[in-house]
């Protein structure tokens, strides 16, 4: 029997912003010859490397954010309204490692007015039960698309060290299915998206009522049986609790017109080796020739 395909999808945003902290924290940002950073595309491209040569995926995607306003700033004035502006040092490299992820050959998503939970969640509806799923992110709000096949890989220290979710884990940990973990994220709120989800209730006591309700909607319905400062607490913010729910549901309805095929693993070769020489990247060589010994490298 054929083993199904092995799918990688990378949340781009999550693994750039990332390794643009984990140097720049200390002045490093390796600039090149025009004195352009690099510091977030190398360590990008590594960590993209690195986690292929983890999960061995058959296929993979790289998915993007495309501008900082979206559908859901259109919902909700304040949704990531706290978050700072990107530092300098990053703002050319946006373009510079999308265009990079592009060269090398990895399937590369971004949907201007989307984020790219949605477009991973798009994904993962897509090739649901044709493909096993590893997700490589840092956001919680992924725990929602778990399901079986599926599994998310939190990034944790350094380049090869994950935290990594499944169905089963998250069930045993959290006592509800996956797909309820928006309806804790709609009383608990986000502080790093910036809605605030229902004022006094903390993640235990936002699980207790999913465990007993199972959705926010039955929460509402039952409002006459839950203590008196609970329901105060729910009737005071209950457009907020709403709209929170809204804001923490990945969109999973996006269609693609792209066949399996379009997101097989690109070879990596001599070419692809000098590709990186040629734009100065010399930390993803390192990379590339500790991944790949064998590959030998072209005269220029």
């Amino acid at each position: 029997m054929e083993s199904k395909p092995k799918i990688l999808l990378i949340d781009g945003m999550a693994v750039l912003f990332r390794s643009f902290f984990a140097t720049s924290a200390m002045g490093h940002y390796f600039p090149n010859a025009n004195g352009v950073p690099t510091n977030a595309i190398q360590g990008f491209v590594r960590h993209t490397l690195t986690a292929a040569s983890i999960f061995k995926p058959t296929h993979m995607a790289v998915c993007w954010d495309m501008g900082a306003h979206t559908f859901r700033n259109d919902l909700f004035d304040g949704y990531k309204a706290n978050r700072p502006e990107p530092a300098p040092e990053l703002l050319p490299q946006f373009d510079m490692t999308r265009e990079l992820s592009e060269q090398i050959g990895w399937k590369n998503y971004g949907i201007p007015g989307m984020e790219a939970d949605d477009l991973i969640g798009s994904l993962v509806c897509e090739w649901e039960g044709k493909a096993d799923i590893t997700i490589v992110t840092g956001d919680k709000d992924l725990l929602q698309l778990l399901r079986p096949g599926v599994s998310i890989a939190f990034m944790k220290k350094g380049y090869a060290v994950y935290d990594l979710y499944t169905e089963d884990r998250f069930v045993e940990e959290y006592e509800i299915p996956p797909h309820r973990f928006v309806e804790m994220k709609a009383f608990t709120g986000d502080a790093s998206d910036g809605y605030p989800g229902v004022k006094g209730i903390g993640p235990k006591t936002a699980l207790k009522l999913i465990k007993e309700h199972e959705t926010v909607e039955k929460v509402i319905e039952a409002l006459d049986s839950l203590a008196p400062a609970m329901r105060k607490k729910i009737e005071t913010d209950m457009d907020m609790l709403l709209l929170s729910k809204t804001l923490a549901q990945i969109h999973c309805d996006i269609k693609f017109t792209d066949v399996l095929e379009d997101l097989r693993v690109p070879k990596f070769d001599a070419t692809m080796r000098d590709l990186f020489e040629h734009n100065e990247y010399s930390m993803i060589v390192r990379q590339m020739d500790s991944l790949f010994p064998d590959i030998t490298k072209t005269t220029v």
